[in-house]
């Protein structure tokens, strides 16, 4: 995250692991801020923890007396670090502390300002910075066959359970990464239904035989069809038919499936009587459903059907309370006895992950098998790849290069400004680094920021 010198405003989520004293815990409940601003200890010594602290009025300590979270970390002073509230933003004061305090991947010199979520290092502990911090209060992060579920995600699968428990119907939407297929999965369990659930994934499927994989067919339907064929719907009968990225479905294709679900009867090719069954749906998109039908591009009747209730599934960048946990169970995994570094966990909370989780955890696992084959019992941030988490931007001419010729195509559309603030603090405020990252050209950033006075001060002057 990036940090400066002036009152940013104000971003923080997530804090790691980090202490206060006794007195300071006595005044953490008189709390300005109805919204509860605060700090969440992500990470202690070498474990995964969750472990959350408001910022009082008058400040929170950091140290090695704060009850009870990182007792394997020997790099954190009795009294490290300092996080007030001012402004509207958190200010960070290192208390001439042993080994130093990080804010956003930066050793400060005594104090500066933070965006929330900001991430702060103090010895073996990592902590996040958060705008309001009461649904960390009293919550778990629980890991169960590898799944990681914090407040977050946990929040999500109990609407999903309330779905299953009260209609026949879902649609899931979110990144790519964030784990609509699993989602899937908890809502067919909490139906009870006999039957199995049975994924589609419909970008996946050829237009000409949508029609085939999806009602089944009857012997003599066409040419080659030497014997009868149960379709994904038929399949699912008891159970559960899981369409990912149903907004791929040709239009005409959309039409039959909306008559099998109104009539809860399909219609086999080149058959003369359709078949009953019992089938519950489960939708997911990357694209907003209202929006294409909007454009024509996916029929309302369809929608009204297995658009709602939607539940909405978090990019990592909004549940970074999972992550460390799902880095170490990632490394153990791997080799027992590997654990990360605490700086590890340091940069992989600064990055953005476009991926979401399945990109961290395919990236954590390389890194994991890179520090085995060195004989090491850490996972250092060296062994990541330098382009994990990074936003994949499209080829540019490098700085030094010539001029290209003039171009008739638009600039790059600007990212949302929550992505460009994640760029900025990835790259420690330099401009030129972030607008590379975000696919962009400097000059756009620049401009972007001109307007953006709060964003603008003391980033680096690097060009």
């Amino acid at each position: 995250m990036l940090a400066t010198s002036e009152p940013p405003a104000l971003r923080l989520d997530i804090l790691a692991p980090m202490y206060r004293t006794e007195k300071d815990s006595a005044r953490s409940g008189r709390v300005d801020d109805p919204s509860g601003p605060g700090l969440v200890i992500v990470w202690s010594g070498k474990e995964s923890t969750l472990v959350a602290h408001r910022v009082g009025g008058e400040g929170l300590t950091l140290g090695r007396e704060l009850a009870g979270t990182s007792a394997s970390d020997d790099r954190i002073s009795r009294q490290h670090a300092r996080v007030r509230l001012a402004d509207g933003a958190f200010v960070v004061t290192d208390l001439e502390s042993r080994n130093g305090t990080s804010v956003a991947g930066q050793r400060i010199e005594r104090e500066t300002w933070a965006h929330p979520p900001a991430v702060v290092r103090t010895g073996r502990t990592v902590s996040l910075l958060v705008r309001d911090v009461r649904r960390f209060e009293g919550a778990q992060v629980t890991v169960t066959d590898g799944v990681v579920v914090g407040p977050t995600l946990a929040d999500a699968w109990a609407r999903i359970e309330r779905a299953a428990r009260g209609g026949d119907s879902l649609l899931l939407t979110g990144e790519s990464g964030t784990g609509k297929e699993l989602a899937a999965r908890k809502f067919h369990a909490a139906t009870g239904a006999r039957g199995e659930m049975i994924a589609v994934n419909c970008a996946a499927i050829p237009a000409g035989v949508a029609e085939r994989l999806l009602f089944g067919t009857r012997r003599g339907a066409y040419s080659g069809a030497d014997r009868d064929a149960d379709g994904y719907l038929a399949a699912a009968d008891g159970g559960t038919i899981f369409f990912d990225e149903i907004g791929e479905l040709d239009l005409a294709v959309q039409a039959k499936l909306l008559r099998v679900l109104e009539t809860r009867e399909v219609l086999p090719l080149g058959a003369a009587k359709p078949r009953k069954i019992e089938v519950r749906v489960v939708a997911a998109t990357l694209r907003d459903l209202r929006t294409e039908v909007a454009e024509r591009r996916f029929r309302e009747d369809l929608y009204h059907r297995v658009g709602r209730p939607e539940v909405r599934l978090a990019p990592l960048r909004e549940r970074l309370e999972d992550l460390s946990w799902l880095v170490a169970t990632t490394i153990e995994h791997v080799a027992t006895g590997l654990a990360a570094h605490p700086a590890l966990i340091e940069t992989c909370l600064l990055r953005p992950w476009p991926g979401n989780a399945r990109e961290l955890v395919g990236e954590v696992r390389r890194a994991a098998l890179a520090a085995r084959e060195a004989g090491r019992t850490d996972v250092r941030v060296e062994d990541l790849d330098p382009h994990a988490g990074l936003i994949i931007q499209r080829a540019t001419a490098s700085d030094s290069s010539p001029s290209p010729a003039p171009s008739t195509d638009k600039p790059a559309p600007l990212p949302d400004r929550a992505a460009i603030l994640r760029a900025l603090e990835a790259e420690g405020g330099n401009v030129t680094r972030a607008a590379r990252n975000l696919g962009l050209h400097r000059n756009q950033l620049r401009r972007f920021l001109a307007r953006q006075p709060e964003l603008a001060p003391k980033l680096t002057g690097e060009d």
